[in-house]
């Protein structure tokens, strides 16, 4: 199966945020029709959920482009996503008047607060977790639909 590897390497890099998305929604459901959390969550959630298997998608058609040249492990190369995700989600955020840099922290929809201490950690584990997603779940995409 030679033909359209652009095509499989699109579809194999949307099957992850496929899956997950919905359950974000879940809990953003549960959150504010069953818990009512007074928090304007749809305002932050709705275009990642449009833009994230996007991204997902072209950047595992990057690495198809790119691999032969770069040499870059699957991995490796899933694992520098969030570094152009979680800036560009701040600075769309913070256009959005979703989120407020402080001295000390960042603010959420006016009401949660969140150190910058605590950001460090769980940027940390983004990377761990997309570098695994990258390494078994697209990796596996790619091998079985024979681009990789």
């Amino acid at each position: 199966m030679t033909t359209h590897p652009y095509l499989r390497a699109f579809l194999a890099g949307s099957f992850v945020p496929t899956l997950i998305l919905p359950l974000i929604l879940t809990g953003f459901i549960v959150l504010r029709l069953v818990l009512q959390v007074p928090f304007p969550f749809e305002r932050g959630i709705v275009f990642p959920m449009a833009l994230v298997p996007l991204l997902w998608s072209l950047w595992n058609m990057l690495w198809l482009c790119s691999s032969r040249r770069t040499h870059l492990p699957i991995s490796v190369h899933g694992a520098l996503l969030p570094l152009l995700l979680m800036p560009a989600g701040a600075l769309l955020a913070t256009s959005m008047h979703i989120l407020s840099l402080g001295a000390r922290g960042v603010t959420w929809f006016g009401s949660v607060y969140v150190p910058y201490a605590w950001i460090v950690p769980v940027f940390l584990a983004a990377l761990a977790v997309y570098y695994l997603m990258w390494k078994y779940v697209v990796g596996f995409l790619n091998r079985t639909l024979g681009i990789a």
